[in-house]
């Protein structure tokens, strides 16, 4: 989407070498996307830098170039013979970010963005599905691309800002007035939400993940913390999880910053979940506002459900919405995709449900809160990914070891890596374990494993409809393939 025929370079917040201003047609990171005219970010990467494409940008036409004291130096003598604009910038991606906001414009009114090693898709669909229950355009904005009142894939959970800002602006065009983002730590690592007019931020938890890209614990919460510390603004307001362990060290940023505090808490804050009580299909909750009671019914599985309804409860009402319509919604949330999500119910009785859990916290998690809601035993099927942080492979297996009756360790987008030795380091946390690498026939025994009252959790995948084997996404849905199952061991299948 292009609102803009041209606008001048400085326009767009930016200053070149040497004065120059051309007039700026679009803006692209992707070499392929640049033609005439264009602003090209050679931003530096893993595994190589823009710059390293700036004579092919340049044959296509572009009229300026934005990078960082490297690129320059790699490209900067070839934009200048060329007679484009050389942009240098101490932080490019910041400086990206801030031009597509300015290229793109429009951005629907009312923003609020959740981070968290968890929970951050679950967030963000409740708080679009409350705001659809009062009434307003909303969508959700992530993992699952962008869902709600206008819908648009996302190959991304947060895009770079090119196609963020693009999405953002093309959302209020359709009339979007309320906007639920996810930030994810490689996205506000990368300045990907730097320009992004927030209202509201929330704070789930902090466990571990990603550190193949942010190294080191501390690495990693900085990144999460950028959410409070740089993007949210000095005068929206924090909606901070306090039973997580980082919540007290998150909630002293967003103080710093002179943000307004709005915690959220089992027993505590100014939101406090002060009792649950599940069945099969649900749970009720009690819950205080600023000390007065509420009870509601959600029709949700799994108990941490319940903190992530109250994080996005606490996000509509730092949203402006006023505490009772808030709370008047939640029993109409409905299961969010790939998350607790009932895929089948085997003629027994017994129950098989997805979920995207794909960190060790996160399993043992799932696994906990699906308990109560299961009356005979617990099957739980687990993997891990290749190419990713390894050291918690062995934690992915444990935590299922812990916590379920019977393991199956299978396959979960395995890509470069020889998925044999990733089950391998899995079940070195689950010796117990049975394993099955075709992800397909894991569900299959783990389906046939049921007897009545049992519940089978299918782990890693959630809402993904592909399995990565080296460079091909093959088609494969962990919610169709357990209804395969049932269908076939229930003699259903025609």
């Amino acid at each position: 989407m292009v609102k803009n025929i041209n606008l001048p370079l400085s326009q767009l917040g930016l200053t070149a070498r040497g004065g120059a201003d051309p007039m700026i047609r679009g803006v692209a990171v992707d070499s392929r996307e640049v033609g005439r005219g264009f602003l090209f970010a050679a931003l530096p990467g893993v595994h190589a830098h823009g710059a390293d494409y700036v004579q092919q940008v340049l044959e296509a036409g572009a009229a300026a170039v934005l990078t960082d004291q490297k690129g320059a130096e790699i490209a900067g003598e070839a934009v200048v013979d060329a007679g484009a604009a050389l942009v240098v910038a101490e932080d490019p991606r910041q400086a990206l970010a801030g031009a597509a906001a300015l290229w793109f414009g429009a951005q629907p009114p009312v923003i609020a963005a959740v981070t968290g090693t968890n929970g951050k898709t679950s967030v963000a669909t409740f708080l679009r599905q409350i705001w659809t229950e009062l009434g307003y355009e909303a969508v959700n904005l992530g993992t699952t691309g962008v869902e709600g009142a206008w819908s648009h894939p996302l190959a991304h959970t947060t895009p770079e800002p090119v196609t963020l800002h693009s999405a953002l602006a093309a959302a209020a065009e359709a009339g979007v007035t309320h906007v639920a983002m996810e930030a994810s730590s490689h996205g506000l690592d990368q300045r990907r939400l730097d320009a992004v007019q927030l209202v509201a931020a929330g704070f789930t938890n902090f466990t571990q993940d990603h550190l193949d890209y942010h190294e080191t614990f501390d690495a990693y919460f900085a990144a999460k913390a950028g959410l409070f510390r740089r993007v949210l603004p000095e005068e929206a307001v924090a909606v901070i999880n306090m039973n997580d362990p980082r919540g007290t060290e998150m909630r002293a940023i967003a103080a710093a910053r002179g943000q307004e505090i709005l915690a959220v808490g089992r027993g505590l804050g100014d939101l406090s979940l002060v009792g649950v009580r599940v069945d099969a299909s649900g749970q009720d909750i009690r819950f205080n506002w600023h000390d007065r009671p509420f009870q509601a019914r959600l029709n949700l599985i799994g108990g941490f459900q319940a903190e992530n309804v109250l994080v996005a409860a606490g996000l509509a009402i730092a949203s402006g919405e006023d505490p009772e319509r808030v709370f008047e919604t939640l029993p109409h949330l409905g299961t969010v995709r790939g998350r607790m999500e009932l895929a089948a119910t085997r003629d027994n009785g017994a129950t098989v449900f997805v979920d995207y859990a794909h960190t060790p916290d996160a399993v043992a998690t799932a696994i906990k809160a699906l308990r109560p809601h299961v009356m005979g035993r617990l099957v739980a099927i687990v993997g891990a990914g290749g190419d990713r942080d390894r050291t918690k492979r062995p934690l992915m297996g444990q935590a299922a070891h812990e916590h379920a009756d019977v393991v199956i360790v299978t396959d979960d987008n395995p890509r470069s890596e020889d998925p044999a030795a990733i089950r391998a380091e899995v079940k070195g946390g689950a010796p117990d374990a049975v394993e099955v690498g075709d992800r397909a026939e894991a569900i299959l025994r783990g389906v046939d494993l049921l007897g009545p009252g049992d519940a089978l959790l299918i782990c890693g995948k959630g809402h993904e409809t592909g399995q990565i084997v080296g460079d091909d996404v093959l088609p494969f849905d962990d919610v169709e393939q357990a209804s395969m199952a049932v269908a076939a061991l229930d003699g259903k299948l025609v």
